[in-house]
């Protein structure tokens, strides 16, 4: 019987960044995987750069190689909606689960215990997936903390106003971090609407598309 491998995704988001430091020591055979879409901010490989050297073991950067301008074509310029987040099944999860492969697996997700959320997990039968926040009670206080006794910190993208990891033109931006997008990213921000179709009527967008979100 082949033996169980820990894995533990990393965001280059504060609640996974503060999972791989809480379970650092805790298991040391952990492989830490990061998923890269190729479109995330600087300030994110920058900070898991940071995160790699703490740890002490080497991050292995997963792909979906084709990349998301490829499958913007494939779904015939429909970008990623709430209801469709098509960028997270194509370009994270299904490279996580070919790098798993067949044999049994342990995943480490960083859930916390005061978040009502589920999240999009594998349902690869030789994978098991553990939320060891929310199993020891690890809330948004807590994370805060882990983060600032190691002297990692907070992702630096929180500086100047973003909350989350992701595309620099992630649709689950708030306005305001567009508006932060664009006095520090400009070129980033820029490129941002080029994804975009726009129609002639918001009220009535054709088929395939999503109005424009950007802050005027």
């Amino acid at each position: 019987m082949n033996k169980t491998r820990h894995i533990l995704s990393l965001s280059g988001g504060k609640d996974s960044t503060a999972l791989a430091l809480y379970m650092r020591d805790k298991v040391p055979e952990m492989e830490y995987v990061f998923c890269d879409t190729g479109k995330e901010l600087p300030e994110t490989y920058e900070y898991l750069a940071r995160v790699e050297a703490f740890l002490g073991k080497k991050l292995i950067v997963l792909n979906d190689r084709a990349g998301f301008d490829h499958w913007l074509k494939v779904f015939d310029g429909y970008l990623p909606a709430p209801n469709m987040r098509w960028c997270t099944k194509l370009l994270k999860l299904k490279p996580f689960e070919a790098f798993v492969g067949d044999e049994p697996v342990i995943s480490y997700i960083g859930l916390r215990a005061d978040e009502d959320r589920t999240g999009l997990i594998s349902g690869k039968p030789n994978l098991k997936t553990v939320f060891p926040f929310k199993e020891d009670g690890i809330d948004l206080e807590k994370v805060m903390g882990i983060l600032e006794d190691s002297g990692i910190g907070l992702p630096p993208y929180w500086s100047w106003g973003r909350t989350n990891s992701g595309c620099s033109f992630c649709f689950f931006q708030k306005p305001y971090e567009w508006v932060k997008l664009l006095e520090t990213h400009p070129d980033l921000f820029d490129n941002a609407p080029k994804y975009e179709n726009l129609t002639t009527n918001p009220e009535k967008p054709s088929p395939g598309t999503r109005v424009c979100r950007f802050p005027n």
